[in-house]
């Protein structure tokens, strides 16, 4: 087959199967990105979900595209049942606080045991180790102590809270995902897996590498609001339209600066667009310009330039923005609007996620396929 002709379906982890404790946050949210590009992601439900029984199947985004099995961890035979179901699998999620799984005998080398090739990813806010890694916490504590929350918001102001997608999602989920591709990689050759120990708090600080190099190069200073790209400067920052809403402006380099104050209609050289002493007065000009029109104005007018302007939309406005529409990135599907899988690849069609299982939907069906015997674990 020709490399630039996308196969009908699948994806490029086909074939891989993952097992997955089920939980909250970015563990689950790894576990979809995994699922929507091809791999068989079986989660392992509890009786009582708790929180997680607050969503259903069709509002259950982290869901998309697994099969649930429901197995009481508490009782030996369902743990001896999960055991099988990880001699199968080529890789194991879990979210618990360190020292949890192996007190459910689920730890790596009672997985390994029976698995040697078995990848095991562990996600979690503190790591596996520290004088923390016991203590609970969410999203806004794992960031707190990086420097990445401290560096988020209005100069003079408090840390603005980035939803969880610093966290959770940058730091945590993705930093897992790429764990366990790179583990994965390596189990296929050598034929031993390991262990992928995804911290938050490790992620984050890894992902602002950028940031530590400026301050190395003391081309950025340690506070808010007083940086180029954390809304200091004037030429990247958000502006107030006349009709109360917003417009984003990450006008960088002298060019694309050039194109913004042209289409704003304001005088200001590209050549003093760094002289910080002019900064506060440039802000002024450009805020005065941003209030005499509405914010569908502004975007009419920056619309296919490079002065790197766009409307600050609401999550359900997104799905009504032209790029957004024409690449399919929002959908509405059975009435519940949500994002398509990501990111895209050259072989593999782009297909509508899979629904989220209902609880224990898949139970029968997984333990027929390893030899079980099929009875609900209630």
């Amino acid at each position: 087959m020709n490399e630039a002709e996308p196969e009908p379906a699948g994806g490029p982890l086909a074939g891989v199967r993952v097992v997955e404790l089920a939980g909250l946050g970015p563990c689950p949210f790894a576990a979809m990105i995994l699922a929507e590009m091809g791999a068989d992601v079986i989660r392992i439900d509890r009786p009582s979900r708790g929180f997680l029984e607050m969503a259903g199947p069709g509002s259950d985004l982290l869901g998309r595209g697994k099969r649930s099995v429901l197995l009481d961890l508490k009782r030996p035979e369902s743990v001896r049942t999960l055991l099988d179901l990880c001699a199968t699998a080529d890789v194991f999620l879990e979210g618990f606080r360190p020292g949890v799984a192996e007190r459910l005998a689920l730890g790596p080398e009672d997985l390994w045991a029976r698995n040697p090739r078995l990848v095991y990813g562990r996600m979690t806010g503190w790591g596996q180790s520290g004088p923390a890694a016991a203590t609970a916490g969410h999203d806004i504590t794992y960031i707190a102590p990086t420097g990445a929350l401290h560096a988020i918001g209005e100069a003079g102001g408090p840390p603005q809270i980035p939803l969880n997608v610093v966290g959770d999602i940058g730091g945590g989920a993705t930093y897992l995902v790429m764990g366990v591709l790179a583990a994965l990689w390596e189990a296929r050759s050598t034929g031993h897996g390991q262990v992928v120990d995804a911290a938050i708090v490790d992620g984050t600080a890894h992902m602002l590498a950028i940031v530590h190099s400026l301050l190395a190069e003391d081309r950025w200073t340690d506070q808010r609001g007083a940086n180029l790209i954390d809304g200091g400067a004037p030429f990247y920052s958000v502006y107030r339209t006349a009709d109360g809403r917003y417009m984003a402006v990450g006008a960088l380099e002298p060019a694309f600066f050039a194109a913004f104050v042209r289409l704003l209609g304001v005088e200001a050289e590209p050549a003093t667009q760094y002289d910080r002493t002019r900064w506060d007065d440039l802000r002024t000009t450009i805020a005065d310009a941003f209030a005499t029109r509405t914010q569908q104005e502004w975007t009419d007018i920056f619309a296919g330039s490079d002065a790197c302007v766009a409307p600050v939309l609401s999550m359900r406005e997104a799905a009504g923005h032209a790029q957004l529409t024409e690449r399919r990135t929002l959908l509405e599907v059975d009435g519940v609007l949500q994002a398509m899988p990501a990111p895209r690849f050259s072989r593999h069609l782009v297909t509508m996620p899979g629904r989220a299982p209902k609880l224990g939907e898949h139970t029968e069906e997984v333990l027929a396929e390893i030899g079980g015997s099929g009875e609900l674990d209630r």
